[in-house]
């Protein structure tokens, strides 16, 4: 009987595809709350374009490809750095910091920016953990 060790690709793999996954849940279910509780996620980018209405498909989507990217720039720091984890969580958390940015520039009522905010907090409290840690 052979063991697989904890770092095998397999594992690293179904890892990373649950915490990618878990992500667009998580957002999911925070898009459906909004909607349950009649909060529209309207925002207006006050650039001179119409107001939009974030769907679920564009909230999914957008957080399905910044996940995978995440997840695939951890991979490649495995490769190049020796502190991966480390230099992954604190790019994670700048980058999660970054993402609030844009709540402050946009105009949209105050329960739609919470929902946001907590969507993007979501995608964060899924990954960094999951994908940050540490492989023996």
């Amino acid at each position: 009987m052979t063991t697989t060790p904890a770092t095998s690709p397999t594992v690293r793999l179904r890892v990373g595809a649950l915490a990618v996954g878990g992500t667009v849940l998580a957002t999911a279910l925070l898009w459906t709350a909004a909607q349950f509780l009649g909060i529209e996620l309207r925002v207006d980018p006050r650039n001179g374009r119409p107001p939009g209405v974030i769907s679920l498909p564009f909230a999914a989507t957008l957080t399905l490809v910044v996940s995978a990217a995440g997840w695939g720039v951890r991979a490649l720091l495995d490769r190049l750095v020796r502190r991966a984890s480390l230099v992954w969580t604190v790019l994670a958390i700048l980058v999660l910091l970054a993402s609030f940015l844009p709540l402050l520039a946009v105009e949209a009522t105050g329960a739609t920016k919470t929902i946001l905010a907590l969507m993007h907090a979501a995608v964060a409290a899924v990954l960094i953990p999951t994908i940050g840690r540490r492989s023996p």
